[in-house]
């Protein structure tokens, strides 16, 4: 039988997604979401917890709410990259996390970046990393070409959906003298 929290975390999700397609009210949803993942830890659905997590750190990321959207992409990275079925997801965690901390502040990102690669040696060898040193590089260097470059070599292989692609332009956008596309 599913518990009472099971029950009530599925509620919360429902409003959520009324919140976030109709009524696009998404610090409303960000709450329903956040609600559901407690009531599924409560539960300790863990997974579940955590897709109600991502949509939480998509949303406050997308709300210019960074520092809540690297808690929680730190957060989920950490509790998959032990389990072998999800671990591989991690890094794609640890790349958002990287990429709100580099809107905030470049040297936030260097650091964030040496940490999750010592927490995470998997993240060392990943296409996410190998981008966000060359972003990181073409951002020091002020070129925008350099940075547009990187961008669209990984779009080649992996395609960037909206929530990239935004961040992406976010953080093209404090190279002076840029003007705001990755064209």
């Amino acid at each position: 039988m599913q518990g009472r929290f099971t029950i009530a975390a599925k509620h919360h999700i429902t409003i959520a997604e009324v919140y976030e397609a109709e009524l696009v009210d998404i610090e409303k949803a960000i709450a329903h979401y956040e609600q559901a993942a407690d009531y599924y830890k409560g539960e300790e659905s863990n997974s579940s917890a955590n897709k109600c997590l991502l949509k939480v750190g998509h949303y406050s990321a997308q709300l210019e709410q960074y520092a809540k959207a690297i808690e929680i992409y730190e957060q989920v990275a950490m509790s998959t990259m032990d389990n072998p079925l999800l671990k591989y997801n991690a890094k794609e965690y640890f790349f958002k996390a990287s990429l709100c901390h580099f809107i905030v502040d470049e040297l936030n990102a260097k650091l964030a970046i040496e940490k999750y690669e010592e927490m995470f040696p998997a993240f060392s060898d990943s296409r996410e990393l190998k981008l966000l040193k060359k972003l990181l590089d073409a951002h020091e260097e002020q070129n925008s070409e350099a940075f547009t470059e990187a961008v669209k070599d990984f779009d080649s292989v992996s395609r960037l959906d909206q929530w990239l692609t935004t961040m992406l332009l976010r953080i093209k956008k404090t190279i002076q003298g840029d003007a705001g596309d990755l064209k």
